[in-house]
């Protein structure tokens, strides 16, 4: 009798359950049209999304305030650059500022199809304001200037406004095609051209910048209402924060790019922002790491197939980028890059496949000129970890095996301490980070993975031996992300090693999962709007032993060093909606011997004060900081010729421990076929030794053991007496 209590109470919730379910699922009617298909599609995604949400780390709830972020968000990925629409037509828009989690709820979404109607209008207009701005000549011995940080524009006013926005960006694009067909032309001084060569110079480059808009109005009005539904999903997603995402349904081979994010041809991840397709992460060994000048948070401008027209990518969509950077092995493509403080310049990419060995740990033992000790030098690019192999019952390569037969080699009786090199390692698997932290540190806990609902679990090393017990600098900058940071903050906190680099690591100190929204449906008869798509989503987020989370702050290092990248807001905390930096409960772990940062730091700031190289570096980084906050561009051939000057050698600058960085001797001088192939025959080894022993940081990291072996060996003598 007690069973069939039971067995009616269960059934009684499971009917009250179906009910409920009948009341909260949205239920659409039958598609008879495309938009009363997107219409519907779009109801039942907001409801998945809606349950999926409840389960981020942050806990947000759905209301005004995420409602405004959304919008925020939504606006950004509509008109970025402000010269589209009016600010009477934003503010038609603006009235659902706080009613997006009201559509959400209700799965009535008005907003995305609004805008996507007002949008085609502002297109048609702005298209013709090209047109006719485009009929006459440009001089460009006139004085004037215009904004170019988005950011710091409001949205015009008028139509006579946006004509005045749109004449002063097509000058200086047709300016920037002017000067470069005169390089081209291998003309010496653009100032200096005649009046006959100056017209006709012209002439082609206003006509090149007509047809890159024709091509840029094209691409806009292919746009759908089903695009701009999925656009508007996303600005929901990242109302979260930046690492949660919704990804539309698109053909296996482009969801996979969004999903491993890994591109045939150059080997770079990228993912399309606020209108711009950015740079992610560069794979190491693959053509783009190899030729040296891609960097994280690059913005790709343009793409062109070798020495032909380039391709605008702005407000492109991130799979047609990708169809254009894609192509034969061999065959070169060349890259309009962006980077802050500098002036958009060309990276020439000859297309090839990763090479696997480039991707892996690389060693070698270096011999300071200064002091005759030698040290150790391992370079993790990645904490790589072939998963399918060990799945499958093979002995698959990792990380952490490599990094301990590199310490292996080392002759321990000759080293005199060892530099782990993480400078733009974007991170990778936990368990490796894990790993490599123990052969430092031994048995002991090294992070915290902590969920939404406050439970937190330490991982632990099991390591019952420390590969090497011996002065150890690691080498960071603000590419060092996830899974370094937690190497790096573990070594911090325990005293084993000395931290140095940038102000700060990246600061990404979440773990996120994706999820098929396809397995979120039960009935049969919503399998019509299937593919729904995917959900990246942050459910978790990582914490020091000290208690400390690696998120939006970073690592901090005990010596930061000068910085070419200083002022580039390279980083988690320059995110939209980042979650912030907080404290837990600290782990018990043991500390080693007791080190003096504050001497350390001391005597090295002595020493890079006297550096010529250091103060190359900091002068190029003041001159980029100037250039940041200068925002303003003259239209006045004079200026920008001038500017460019005084910007060579910058364009390409990337951060300390990027292979072309101002640290590290560039090989363009050597372009000559003969010394290249000369180059590649020579012994691996002793390219890496030659490299690392030109690098300014790992020279300064020498310094820095030499003091910290002076200072234990104080310490220990301090003990005996």
């Amino acid at each position: 009798m007690l069973v069939n209590k039971r067995w009616l109470r269960t059934l009684f919730i499971c009917l009250t359950l179906m009910l409920v379910g009948l009341f909260v699922m949205p239920a659409p009617t039958i598609a008879t049209t495309p938009d009363e298909l997107d219409q519907n599609r779009t109801r039942l995604l907001t409801y998945v999304l809606r349950r999926q949400v409840e389960n981020h780390f942050s806990g947000k709830a759905i209301d005004d305030e995420l409602s405004r972020a959304a919008f925020k968000l939504y606006i950004k990925q509509l008109d970025y650059q402000k010269r589209l629409l009016l600010a009477a037509e934003v503010d038609q828009l603006r009235i659902f500022e706080n009613r997006i989690d009201e559509e959400i709820s209700s799965g009535k979404v008005i907003l995305a199809p609004m805008a996507f109607r007002l949008l085609g209008n502002s297109i048609t207009r702005a298209e013709a304001i090209v047109e006719k701005v485009l009929e006459r000549p440009f001089s460009f011995n006139i004085v004037g200037e215009y904004e170019t940080d988005p950011e710091k524009l409001a949205f015009c006013e008028t139509e006579q406004e946006l004509f005045e926005r749109w004449r002063s960006d097509l000058k200086y694009r047709t300016l920037s095609r002017y000067l470069k067909l005169l390089e081209d032309a291998e003309v010496d001084d653009p100032l200096k051209v005649s009046a006959e060569q100056q017209k006709k110079t012209e002439l082609e480059a206003r006509e090149k910048v007509r047809k890159q808009y024709h091509e840029y109005f094209e691409r806009l009005k292919k746009e759908t209402n089903k695009d701009h539904y999925d656009r508007y999903l996303n600005a929901f997603a990242r109302s979260f924060d930046p690492h949660t995402t919704y990804m539309p349904p698109q053909s296996k081979e482009d969801f996979d790019i969004s999903m491993r994010g890994s591109l045939e041809g150059i080997g770079a991840t990228l993912r399309e922002e606020d209108g711009y397709i950015k740079i992610v992460k560069v794979i190491p060994g693959s053509a783009a790491d190899r030729q040296g000048q891609l960097s994280a948070d690059d913005v790709i401008l343009a793409v062109a197939q070798g020495k032909e027209e380039p391709v605008d990518v702005t407000d492109m969509r991130l799979r047609d980028a990708v169809s254009l950077i894609r192509g034969k092995k061999g065959t070169e493509v060349r890259l309009t890059l962006r980077r802050l403080g500098v002036k958009p310049f060309i990276v020439p990419i000859v297309r090839d496949v990763v090479i696997i060995e480039e991707s892996f740990v690389k060693s070698v033992m270096v011999t300071d000129p200064q002091s005759g000790n030698h040290y150790g030098y391992v370079k993790i690019p990645s904490f790589y970890r072939d998963f399918e192999t060990t799945r499958n019952g093979g002995k698959g390569r990792n990380s952490t095996n490599d990094v301990k037969a590199a310490l292996k080699a080392f002759n321990k009786k000759e080293m005199a301490g060892l530099i782990l090199d993480l400078r733009n390692n974007g991170g990778g698997a936990l368990t490796d980070a894990v790993g490599i932290a123990g052969l430092f540190l031994g048995a002991g806990p090294v992070v915290q993975v902590r969920n939404g609902d406050g439970d937190a679990k330490v991982l632990y090393s099991y390591n019952k031996k420390v590969a090497y017990y011996g002065p150890m600098v690691v080498l960071v900058n603000q590419f060092s992300a996830s899974a370094s940071e937690i190497v790096a903050g573990a070594l911090q906190d325990y005293g084993r090693a000395v931290i140095v680099g940038s102000e700060h690591t990246h600061g990404k100190g979440t773990v996120q999962v994706i999820m098929d929204l396809d397995k979120s449906l039960t009935l049969k008869n919503m399998r019509e709007y299937m593919p729904l798509g995917a959900l990246k989503m942050t459910t978790q987020k990582f914490y020091r032993v000290s208690g400390d989370s690696t998120q939006y702050r970073g690592v901090i290092p005990d010596i930061i060093l000068p910085d070419r990248s200083r002022y580039n807001e390279y980083g988690e905390q320059y995110l939209d909606y980042s979650l912030p930096w907080d404290r837990i409960e600290e782990v018990e772990h043991k500390e080693w011997p007791l080190v003096d940062r504050a001497d350390l730091n001391a005597k090295s700031q002595v020493r890079v004060a006297k550096d010529e190289d250091f103060a190359e570096i900091q002068r190029v980084a003041e001159a980029m900081g100037e250039r940041i906050k200068n925002t303003h561009q003259s239209l006045l051939i004079d200026d920008v010729v001038h500017e460019r000057d005084d910007l060579q050698g910058m364009g390409s600058a990337g951060p300390h421990g990027s292979p072309d960085s101002a640290d590290e001797e560039s090989n363009e001088e050597s372009n000559e076929e003969s010394e290249e192939q000369a180059d590649d025959q020579r012994d691996p080894i002793e390219k890496l030794k030659e490299k690392v022993l030109k690098d300014t940081y790992v020279k300064e990291s020498m310094a820095i053991l030499l003091d910290l072996a002076e200072q234990q060996t104080e310490v220990a003598g301090k003990k005996q007496e």
